[in-house]
């Protein structure tokens, strides 16, 4: 059976760590990763001012980089399984990673709709939509649940915020 562990970042740089810890750990196509698009924010600005930037590297893994800022708000480098959404209420948001084709089949239900196929309670799906909106960076893994206990570690290692395993 899958588990699904989830952890919010305030900061892009820790975030990006563990991403890369995760990978060193052996995870890699598990790995999802959602955000605001802050460089199409209501403004539609053209820089990477606060965008997000993750190198995630591989043309195996989630997405050869992902950044904001520019266009679609300077997204550049996606590979397979990354993208950009729009979800109603929250506006131009970059996912990579499994969540990506979970949320771009559940845009009208927002995060929490397109999160609750991965037993995450809709309650709980609602409180990380809120923590996107407000410009954090949510950090999931879909593994195996031998293997949650090590993915959960390595967010809470990192300082993610409400590290939880679903499923």
């Amino acid at each position: 059976m899958l588990k699904t562990v989830i952890g919010v970042f305030s900061n892009e740089r820790v975030a990006r760590e563990a991403v890369d810890d995760l990978r060193r750990a052996g995870f890699d196509k598990e790995i999802s990763i959602l955000a605001k698009d802050r460089g199409r924010g209501e403004g539609g600005g053209e820089g990477n001012e606060g965008g997000l930037a993750m190198g995630m590297g591989g043309d195996t893994g989630i997405a050869e980089g992902v950044t904001t800022g520019g266009v679609l708000g300077g997204l550049m480098g996606l590979a397979a399984g990354a993208g950009a959404l729009v979800v109603p209420g929250l506006g131009p948001l970059v996912a990579a990673g499994p969540i990506a084709g979970l949320l771009s089949g559940a845009a009208t239900g927002g995060i929490a709709g397109g999160l609750l196929d991965w037993g995450i309670p809709e309650a709980e799906g609602r409180r990380y939509e809120e923590d996107v909106k407000q410009g954090k960076i949510l950090v999931s893994v879909r593994c195996s649940a031998d293997r949650a206990a090590q993915a959960a570690t390595i967010l809470k290692n990192h300082g993610a915020e409400n590290v939880r395993t679903h499923g």
